[in-house]
């Protein structure tokens, strides 16, 4: 199976499907930063601790980012979550997150909507 659809010009992984990240679990030790959207729409970032073969997943220090939309007054915020785990029928997309970019983003300045 190849992962080249899923890899950015470095040849750093972007987004995989379920089977795709837990082949990349079972082969590579992932101990990076990983962004999780769930199917309640739900945007998590935390360290991966584990993961089984139903894509359930083990994130430490867990934050959640809930983005306002243009329109509305009230700030973008994080909320810290710490120890977290997600079903895997919860999870729609996994993906290594690039640490340096995230952390020159100022998240709270961020606005969107679906």
């Amino acid at each position: 199976m190849s992962l080249q659809p899923y890899v950015d010009s470095e040849q750093r992984p972007l987004l995989y499907t379920a089977l795709q990240f837990r082949q990349l679990v079972d082969t590579y030790t992932i101990t990076g930063k990983v962004l999780v959207i769930t199917a309640d729409g739900r945007t998590l970032t935390g360290t991966l601790l584990s993961c089984d073969q139903l894509t359930n997943l083990v994130l430490s220090q867990t934050i959640e980012r809930i983005i306002r939309p243009p329109d509305d007054p009230e700030p973008s915020f994080e909320v810290s979550h710490g120890l977290y785990l997600i079903r895997g029928e919860n999870v729609v997309i996994c993906g290594l997150v690039d640490e340096d970019l995230d952390g020159q983003i100022e998240w709270t300045q961020v606005r969107g909507s679906v």
